[in-house]
C-alpha cells in the first residue's frame, strides 16, 4: 500500500474541504453481521430486555506503557487526571491549540503505567504521533480495527451487555451478586473459567457492562453469555442497530477533527491520508474551520478541567468565559417532511437524497446545515431512526438562542453541488423541519447519565 501524507493530498486536491468532499471513503464500517434478527427488534431489546453488542472488530486499541504515559495523556487531554488510578476509565477528549476538538475516545487505566485508548483512530493517531516525535518514555502497541488490520485477529474480544436484564444476566454468569462497581469503573470476575475484565458502562443509556479479555478466550465467553441470557430475552445486535445506539445516548461519534491549521503541518505530513475519511452533507463552506467544534459545542463542557496544563488550555479558558456557546441537542425530524422526501423517490423528476434506514449518514463526517428563519444556526452531525421512539432524529450543535426544547428549525438535506462520492447519487436539496429536543433524547437515558 502506497503512503501519501495528508498534507500532500491536501496540496493535490487544493484544500482540506475539497479533499474530503471528493473522498471515496465510505462511512465507518462495523464488521459484524448487519442483523441477527432485525434491527427494529434489536433496538427495542436494549430498552426492554438486553442486547449483546460485539465491539471486538470496529475500534482501534492503542496501548500506552511507560512512566511518562500518564503525563503524555494529561498534556494532550482536557480531562482531569486527579485520582485516575488503575481500574478506572473515562471519555478522553483532545483539542488543538485553539481549543477545537481533535477527537475523543475511551481511556482505560489497566494497570500502573499501562493505558488503553479505544475508539475511532483519530485520537490514537494523534497520541501515537506525539510519542513518535516527542521526548516521552512511552512505548506504543497498536491494534487496528478488523477493516484496517493487516493480519490476524484482534488482541482483545470486547462484548457489551446493555438493557434492563443486563444485571441479572451477569449475575447468573458469575454465579453470585453483582460486584459493587461505580459507573466507568472496572472490576474482574470469572466467566466460563476465564478471567474477564468488566467496565460498568451505559452506552445506550441502559445499565450494562463492557466485558473484555484475550481474543483466544472470546468464543468461550460469548457462548456462556448467550446461554445465560436466553431465558432473559437476550438479543444479539448487529451493525445496523449498533450504529444507532449513540442517537439515544447523545454521543456525536465523528466531528471533523481540527488538524488543518499551520501549527499542525508536521502531523499532517506524518499522517496517511487514508486515516481520515469523507465529508458529506449540506454544509458547504470552503473554510474547513467552519466545520470545527469545541468541547462545549457537543456536550463535553463539564469534562474540561483547568487543574492541569494541556494543549489548548488557554484557548478553552477564553471559550468557557463566553456566553454564546452552541449547545448539543437532538433534532426530531418532522414526519410529514420526511415522508415527502422519501416519496420523491417514487415520483417523476430529480428526487431528494436517499435516506437510509436506520442510519442515514452517508459520509464519515456528516455535516448538514441547521436553519432558522433562513439563517444557519448550527450543524447536524449524525442522523437516523429510533424504533424505540418511533422517531427519526439527528444529533446537532446549534446556537444557544435556538436550543430551547420545542424550537422549530430546518435541516437542509442533500448536497450542493453533488460530489463524486460513491454514496451520493444525483438529487436535489430539501428542507426538513425538525423540533429541538434534549440530548440525550430519552428521559431515562438523561437521568441514568446524570447518576453516572
Amino acid at each position: 500500500m502506497t503512503f501519501e501524507s495528508l498534507e500532500a493530498a491536501i496540496k493535490r486536491a487544493g484544500s482540506p474541504v475539497e479533499l474530503l468532499r471528493q473522498s471515496t471513503a465510505r462511512p465507518h464500517a462495523f464488521p459484524v453481521a448487519p442483523e441477527f434478527t432485525n434491527w427494529r427488534t434489536e433496538q427495542n431489546a436494549w430498552r426492554t430486555t438486553c442486547v449483546l453488542f460485539d465491539q471486538s472488530h470496529h475500534m482501534t486499541d492503542l496501548f500506552l506503557r511507560g512512566p511518562d504515559a500518564l503525563r503524555l495523556l494529561s498534556s494532550l487531554g482536557v480531562n482531569s487526571f486527579a485520582n485516575f488510578g488503575p481500574g478506572k476509565a473515562k471519555q478522553y477528549v483532545a483539542v488543538n491549540a485553539d481549543g477545537h476538538l481533535i477527537g475523543d475516545a475511551i481511556l482505560f487505566h489497566l494497570a500502573e503505567d499501562l493505558f488503553d485508548v479505544v475508539g475511532h483512530p483519530t485520537v490514537a493517531n494523534w497520541l501515537q504521533y506525539n510519542v513518535a516525535t516527542g521526548d516521552w518514555n512511552v512505548t506504543v502497541e497498536r491494534d487496528d480495527n478488523s477493516v484496517d488490520r493487516l493480519s490476524g485477529p484482534p488482541v482483545l474480544y470486547r462484548y457489551e451487555l446493555q438493557g434492563p436484564a443486563a444485571g441479572v444476566i451477569v449475575s447468573k454468569l458469575i454465579g453470585g451478586p453483582l460486584p459493587d462497581v461505580k459507573f466507568f469503573h472496572m472490576t474482574e470476575f470469572a466467566i466460563a473459567g476465564h478471567r474477564v475484565r468488566a467496565l460498568r458502562h451505559g452506552m445506550a443509556g441502559q445499565p450494562g457492562f463492557e466485558l473484555f479479555g484475550p481474543w483466544a478466550e472470546g468464543e468461550d465467553v460469548l457462548a456462556a453469555i448467550l446461554a445465560a441470557g436466553e431465558e432473559f430475552g437476550l438479543r444479539r445486535a448487529g451493525a445496523k442497530a449498533y450504529s444507532t445506539s449513540n442517537l439515544e445516548s447523545g454521543w456525536i461519534p465523528t466531528a471533523v477533527p481540527a488538524i488543518f491549521g499551520a501549527d499542525m503541518q508536521g502531523y499532517r505530513e506524518w499522517l496517511d491520508v487514508s486515516a481520515l475519511g469523507s465529508l458529506g452533507g449540506s454544509m458547504d463552506s470552503p473554510d474547513i474551520a467552519d466545520y470545527y467544534v469545541t468541547p462545549y459545542d457537543i456536550g463535553y463542557g463539564r469534562t474540561v478541567k483547568f487543574d492541569h496544563d494541556f494543549l489548548g488550555r488557554e484557548a478553552l479558558i477564553r471559550v468557557a468565559a463566553e456566553d454564546h456557546h452552541r449547545a448539543k441537542v437532538t433534532l426530531v425530524w418532522n414526519p410529514d417532511d420526511l415522508a415527502l422526501a422519501v416519496r420523491s423517490l417514487c415520483e417523476p423528476g430529480l428526487p431528494a437524497k436517499y435516506i437510509e434506514m436506520p442510519k442515514a449518514r452517508y459520509a464519515f463526517f456528516q455535516v448538514d446545515r441547521v436553519l432558522r428563519g433562513g439563517s444557519t444556526v448550527g450543524l447536524s452531525l449524525d442522523v437516523g431512526y429510533l424504533a424505540t421512539e418511533h422517531a427519526f432524529v439527528s444529533l446537532a450543535t446549534i446556537d444557544t438562542a435556538a436550543s430551547e426544547p420545542g424550537t422549530e428549525v430546518t435541516v437542509l438535506w442533500g448536497e450542493r453541488p453533488n460530489t463524486g462520492k460513491p454514496a451520493v447519487e444525483r438529487h436535489r436539496q430539501v428542507g426538513i423541519r425538525a423540533t429541538v429536543a434534549p440530548a440525550p433524547y430519552v428521559r431515562e437515558v438523561r437521568d441514568s447519565y446524570r447518576k453516572g
